[in-house]
């Protein structure tokens, strides 16, 4: 199961010191409050780390249920497996 980053809304707190780690599946709400302090919270988008034997073929990532994409061009990102999200990114 992924470990997702919370932080408060409010960028900081003092009981959780501004940001908690959650253990959640895929399929899991995101929470909306900080179990500890109970201010409002948000997921943040975090790096995701692969190790061991982790095949990473475009297969694998689709059925994961995941989206991959790759820099087709400058500032161009084309979706090469998965099916959520545009088929193209493009970043200034």
């Amino acid at each position: 199961m992924p470990i997702y980053e919370y932080a408060p809304k409010s960028g900081h707190c003092e009981q959780c010191n501004g940001l908690f780690e959650v253990t959640q599946r895929l399929a899991d709400a995101k929470l909306t409050t900080c179990p500890v302090c109970a201010q409002p919270c948000e997921r943040r988008i975090s790096a995701v780390a692969l190790g061991g034997t982790w095949s990473l073929s475009d297969s694998k990532i689709k059925n994961s249920g995941l989206t991959q994409y790759k820099k087709a061009g400058k500032g161009v990102y084309e979706r090469t497996a998965g099916t959520n999200g545009p088929e193209h990114l493009f970043k200034n």
